[in-house]
């Protein structure tokens, strides 16, 4: 019987689904959590800056109340008159017991009247507390001064904000005295009650804005959802799905992003395929040749010579195979340009000294351009020797061949020209794909048919294109020719490379590319 394996079973590690749905719930739970919080901190201010406003407006009320009995007391008591008889009062007692008859005393206020301190009359309202059976209140109340006296006392109900005013008549040696007091705690309770039910309706509408809040969060995370799934599904073999792209939010912008990374990485990958798939399927003829040319090798120096040389020559081919398919490779590469100010008319010159050197044929030039333009000239330049490479394989010695230049408008054009037996109507597309070579008249075309594919990826880098018609006077040069052969035309934007205008779509067919030799 096997030995059990001591020691707990590792722990499963969690599935990239789960992963990615709890780190989505959490977001979610964040941002939920911080609106709420805000909120709750914001709701709370405002419940405390409500009651200390309610309790600052009570203390103002009651303040005004005091006053306004302290004055309507001293009008009365100046007078002197009972109102009943019109007669002046015989004494303090009568006076202030007729005040008291006539006033009213507002909730939790009560009134009270003292001749030479005993208190003999109240409001007939029964107070929260009897302030005139309290020893200390009637204390506080019998302290005359010269004019009115405000101050506090507590009792068992709260703390009592009071007023007395002195009274006397003339003639008569009785002092009186007017209290009026509030009990103060009872009307900060009820300001406390308004702040409890506002804190309640607020924190309940809380709780439902935290629900909404919870179900918008979800859609507005929605789209970061589908990005997620998006992001799942893809795979090296699968880069086609593309998230849909709904408004002009930062969702929107960032699914956007998104899809065009996706779509660097597809045309990344498209271009690792392509250019795999291409070396592969044309380095395997070379390789085939130089093994069995070694195989078969055997000890005649003579013999050994000439296999030395025949596979020699395959590796050089081999070796240029390469160099262009890297060359188109890096095409997609942000840094393949490295564009500056160039003169047309100095370029134009250059190039023809260059390629007049290539083979042994009448070449001229049919015009040259005047003006600036922006370009990578190590670029432009091989893309042009590329298309006189191109003529010079399909003329015979001496036949003619042309370059030129135009400036017009906003972009600068170059073409080439032979007196070669032309391209088809039919093949003006196709020798622009990736090893394809067009049908031999003179000469041959002993390439791998990359030439032409590296010149439009070089055109489609700046922002332009390459197109190929009969060498006849045409509406893009109006150039002259005098032969009926083929016309390379390479046009250019003036201000420079700009990839945001090229098209995708060109970019794809841009590595199928190939030409003529």
């Amino acid at each position: 019987m096997p030995a059990r394996t001591k020691g707990r079973l590792p722990a499963r590690r969690p599935r990239p689904a789960a992963l990615a749905r709890d780190a989505a719930t959490s977001a979610r739970l964040r941002i939920l959590g911080w609106q709420v919080l805000l909120v709750a901190v914001a709701l709370a201010g405002s419940v405390l800056v409500s009651r200390g406003v309610l309790l600052s407006r009570m203390d103002e009320r009651i303040d005004r109340g005091l006053a306004l009995q302290v004055a309507q007391l001293r009008r009365f008591a100046e007078q002197s008159v009972d109102p009943r008889t019109s007669e002046p009062f015989p004494d303090v007692r009568s006076l202030l017991q007729v005040y008291l008859e006539r006033n009213i005393p507002d909730r939790d206020e009560t009134m009270i009247a003292l001749v030479d301190g005993v208190p003999f009359r109240r409001s007939a309202e029964e107070p929260p507390y009897r302030l005139d059976t309290d020893p200390a209140a009637v204390r506080a109340f019998t302290e005359i001064g010269a004019g009115p006296r405000y101050g506090v006392v507590t009792t068992p109900r709260g703390q009592a904000r009071y007023a007395t005013v002195p009274v006397s008549v003339i003639g008569r040696n009785a002092r009186g005295v007017f209290a009026v007091a509030v009990f103060v705690d009872r009307q900060r309770a009820e300001v406390d009650e308004v702040v409890r039910v506002l804190a309640l309706v607020g924190f309940a509408a809380l709780a439902l804005a935290a629900v909404g809040g919870w179900l918008v969060a979800g859609r507005v995370l929605a789209p970061v959802r589908e990005l997620r799934r998006t992001a799942q599904a893809i795979t090296e073999t699968d880069l086609a799905r593309r998230i849909p792209i709904r408004g002009r939010d930062e969702i929107a912008e960032l699914a956007r992003t998104f899809n065009g990374m996706l779509d660097r990485l597809q045309d990344a990958f498209a271009v690792q395929r392509a250019f795999v798939d291409d070396a592969g399927h044309e380095l395997r003829t070379p390789i085939t040749i130089i093994r069995g040319h070694l195989e078969l090798l055997g000890p005649d120096p003579a013999e050994r010579e000439e296999t030395v040389a025949l596979v020699t020559d395959e590796l050089d081919r081999m070796s240029l195979m390469v160099d262009d398919l890297l060359t188109l490779a890096k095409a997609e590469r942000p840094d393949f340009l490295r564009p500056t100010p160039v003169d047309v008319e100095a370029f134009t010159i250059d190039l023809f000294s260059r390629v007049a050197a290539l083979a042994s044929r009448d070449w001229r030039v049919d015009e040259i351009g005047t003006g600036t333009v922006i370009v990578d000239r190590h670029r432009l330049t091989q893309a042009m020797i590329q298309l006189a490479q191109n003529a010079t394989q399909h003329t015979g010695p001496g036949g003619r061949v042309s370059v030129g230049s135009r400036v017009r408008g906003r972009t600068a054009i170059f073409w080439v020209s032979d007196c070669g037996p032309g391209v088809p109507v039919e093949d003006r597309d196709r020798i622009f794909e990736r090893f394809t070579r067009g049908q031999t008249g003179r000469g041959s075309s002993e390439g791998a048919g990359l030439g032409l594919a590296i010149v439009r990826a070089i055109a489609v880098a700046h922002g332009g294109t390459v197109t190929v018609t009969d060498a006849v006077p045409d509406a893009v040069t109006d150039a002259v020719s005098a032969c009926s052969g083929a016309r390379f035309v390479l046009t250019v934007p003036r201000e420079g490379p700009a990839i945001d205008r090229v098209d995708r779509v060109e970019r794809k067919e841009l590595r199928d590319g190939s030409g003529r030799g």
